[in-house]
């Protein structure tokens, strides 16, 4: 069974002494059938005055810390241990009536699903709609998955990824005039579409985790954003608009919601001169193990709280 170690350290650097605001950050990796968390701990320095944790309204686990005190330099360490066994893509299993498109969700999915059909992006002259359609069969009806592959792989092949530190999310819309954008971009224009044509569909926040076959060795990874669609008689499925991937393969989630604004890994603020921000470095490092046999298949995850750690 693999097993990931995922150390994920942000640092923020300032000419002098500031003060720091509250803090929220989202490190903590869902836990579901295809992954379980063993171990997490997180190192903040300075060390503050107060740290809680929570879950938000999609049960995200969500720390918040606030400090006292001023500081040149502010630093998140997380480091985590987790099972990841993804179920290949190629056994997902629709509902018959869910296999082709149109079709409809059930009674009782409805409610739940209302506001991840719902568009959520203004898009007046239906450009997002229209991209979508095309991927529509005209001489039979479209398969479900079918259609889902094409527009995950036409935004892998067709757009240019570039990195973007800046906050936000550039319009679906936009994604699409520029041919360009980031994975975070990429996803939304991905929900849209999906949304465009009646299916639930979500953003998800979390880790690329491509590791080094050798155990003893560490790969850089990265933070990463994906979308999910609901369908009947498989769940939330994931499709990775990035790299042209379905299923979770090299991904670990950390937070789903509906929209890419409700799931920041790390924001926070801090007081000072604008002159004084010095900038944010970002650094993920991926390890790798197998672990053997069922020992502790069935215990709780465990947690550190070490000096200046907490587990969360």
């Amino acid at each position: 069974m693999p097993v990931l170690t995922i150390r994920h350290i942000t640092t923020y650097c300032y000419r002098q002494p500031v003060g720091f605001g509250e803090h929220r950050m989202m490190f903590r990796p869902r836990d579901a059938h295809d992954q379980r968390l063993i171990e997490a701990k997180l190192d903040i320095t300075p060390r503050p005055a107060s740290l809680r944790f929570a879950h938000d309204v999609f049960g995200n686990h969500v720390g918040i810390a606030r400090f006292e005190g001023r500081a040149e330099e502010l630093r998140f360490d997380s480091t985590i241990r987790l099972d990841h066994a993804p179920e290949p893509a190629a056994e997902l299993e629709l509902d018959d009536h869910a296999s082709t498109l149109p079709f409809c969700y059930t009674a009782e999915e409805v409610p739940d699903l209302a506001r991840y059909i719902e568009r959520h992006h203004a898009d007046p002259d239906n450009q997002v709609d229209r991209w979508a359609r095309q991927y529509l069969r005209q001489d039979r009806p479209t398969g479900t998955l079918e259609l889902l592959c094409a527009l995950n792989e036409a935004i892998h092949a067709g757009c240019t990824y570039l990195r973007r530190d800046e906050k936000g999310i550039q319009e679906p819309v936009q994604t699409l005039k520029l041919g360009r954008g980031s994975c975070r971009d990429f996803a939304l224009l991905m929900i849209e579409a999906a949304r465009s044509l009646g299916l639930a569909a979500r953003f998800v926040s979390g880790y690329l985790a491509v590791p080094t076959d050798d155990a003893d060795e560490t790969s850089e990874g990265s933070t990463h954003a994906w979308m999910q669609v609901y369908l009947p008689g498989a769940g939330w499925i994931d499709f990775d608009p990035t790299s042209g991937s379905i299923g979770k393969g090299n991904l670990v989630a950390v937070a789903v919601v509906r929209e890419p604004a409700q799931a920041v890994p790390l924001h926070g603020t801090w007081f000072g001169f604008p002159s004084d921000a010095l900038g944010m470095t970002v650094e993920v490092i991926i390890g790798r193990e197998e672990m053997t046999g069922d020992a502790g298949a069935d215990e709780s995850p465990g947690f550190s709280d070490l000096n200046s750690s907490a587990g969360f």
